[in-house]
């Protein structure tokens, strides 16, 4: 006898969809982008224990984390932009299923290559975070877009932060497999879950594999706004990357002498973002994400000179690391914010793939910041690494005074700016 399946039809008409996404949804979605990123992020926090674990060198066990991030970077490029082209519960199902696989692999790894190949597999199918942010617009009204997009990004951020502190305490107690278990037993779960309440959805485009691919790439030429959006956030999350790799060596150095653990305490303190994210969602439906923007990237510059004090190490020097730090995170999150609201007014049928080019260009900054900030720090130390991201600031800061000189309307230009800008391609703010 066969069970009748209870979950209503896809939903083409956007109006009705948007009433199936209520408030229940929109925080299990944004757990599911917790537990997702978080898989990326507890490798760093173990790779100690999974060197003692496998009897390797710590620098071969630093190989985890990379094939982690290698697998994520190439999982946005080749499989985000499925987000445009099947239905998203099943995919979204589909891909939490294949990690939690993945790391149930990665836990019983007898040695350094299956971890690798496991955790490459991890990082390629926990993508569903870009996915998720890009169908939740589609399925919420406009002017909830940003408030909802800053929720959900609330969730990667608290699995970024809380992901690095409990892999560390369960890594130290439990061993390195502990947590890989633990994070193959909630993705799993959240994919049973996911299953029964996400709304049906039927995909925008029909386009062939190859050519959603492709289109990422024409879409980067094809909207300008896409382009300055990509700027600001590449620029940015490259002070924001330069800064974290100068901070461990700033921290672990002759000037405080502590842990690496102290890093991770560091980065614990800015949980407070969490917070904010949703509230600068608020500002940018309110008030248009070029008003965001603006406030974002002058915060950037003032982190960078209250970072600054941390050079002179002692208490002073620590709060300064401690404020400077928040306030970055904190401008830095909430710009994302403001670029997605902006991102997802452009192109209804597409928003997966202009999350792919935006997120591509986001992720490419943040590995030149990287490697920017280790040889800042290692050619004129800490207060290099402030002055990079002051730097970097200030070319967002440019490009941004030069839109909103072009568009003409100032500060205005928020949200009618943006009306502009879309209707000059012949679309409706929101790419109908």
């Amino acid at each position: 006898m066969t069970v009748p399946d209870r979950r209503p039809a896809a939903v083409p008409d956007d109006d009705l969809a948007r009433v199936r996404l209520s408030r229940r949804t929109i925080l299990l979605l944004a757990l599911t982008c917790g537990v997702a990123v978080g898989n990326i992020y507890f490798p760093q926090a173990i790779s100690p224990s999974v060197a003692a674990g496998l009897h390797i060198g710590a620098g071969s066990a630093a190989l985890v984390v990379t094939a982690t991030q290698f697998g994520y970077a190439a999982g946005i490029f080749l499989l985000v932009p499925l987000g445009d082209r099947l239905p998203h519960r099943r995919l979204v199902v589909a891909l939490l299923g294949v990690t939690g696989l993945g790391l149930l692999g990665a836990s019983a790894a007898p040695a350094l290559p299956a971890l690798a190949g496991a955790s490459a597999l991890i990082g390629l199918a926990t993508v569903v975070a870009p996915i998720i942010g890009p169908m939740a617009a589609g399925l919420v009204p406009e002017d909830r877009r940003g408030v909802v997009s800053g929720t959900l990004l609330s969730g990667s951020i608290g699995g970024m932060l809380l992901s690095r502190t409990l892999g560390g305490v369960l890594g130290e107690w439990l061993g390195w497999r502990a947590p890989y278990l633990l994070a193959a037993a909630l993705t799993l779960v959240l994919a049973a879950v996911l299953g029964r309440a996400l709304p049906p959805t039927s995909p925008p485009s029909g386009q062939r594999y190859p050519a959603l691919l492709a289109e990422s790439l024409r879409l980067l030429r094809a909207e300008p706004e896409l382009r300055r959006s990509c700027f600001y956030q590449a620029t940015i999350f490259a002070g924001f990357s330069a800064v974290w790799t100068g901070v461990a060596l700033l921290l672990t150095g002759p000037a405080y002498g502590l842990s690496i653990r102290a890093v991770g305490a560091l980065a614990l303190v800015n949980a407070g973002t969490m917070v904010c994210t949703p509230v600068a969602g608020r500002l940018a439906d309110r008030h248009g994400p070029d008003a965001v923007n603006l406030v974002c990237v002058l915060g950037v510059i003032v982190a960078a000179l209250v970072l600054a004090g941390g050079g002179r190490g002692g208490t002073v020097g620590l709060t300064a690391l401690v404020l400077g730090s928040l306030l970055l995170d904190v401008a830095m999150q909430s710009g994302m914010v403001a670029n997605q609201v902006r991102n997802y007014a452009l192109r209804a049928e597409a928003r997966s793939r202009v999350n792919t080019a935006y997120m591509t260009c986001a992720y490419l900054g943040g590995s030149a910041g990287s490697w920017l900030g280790a040889r800042a720090y290692g050619r004129a130390g800490w207060w290099g690494v402030c002055a990079l991201v002051a730097l970097l600031a200030v070319l967002a800061l440019i490009r941004h005074l030069v839109a909103l000189r072009a568009r003409g309307s100032g500060l205005e230009g928020g949200v009618a700016g943006s009306e502009r800008a879309t209707t000059s391609t012949g679309r409706s703010p929101g790419g109908r």
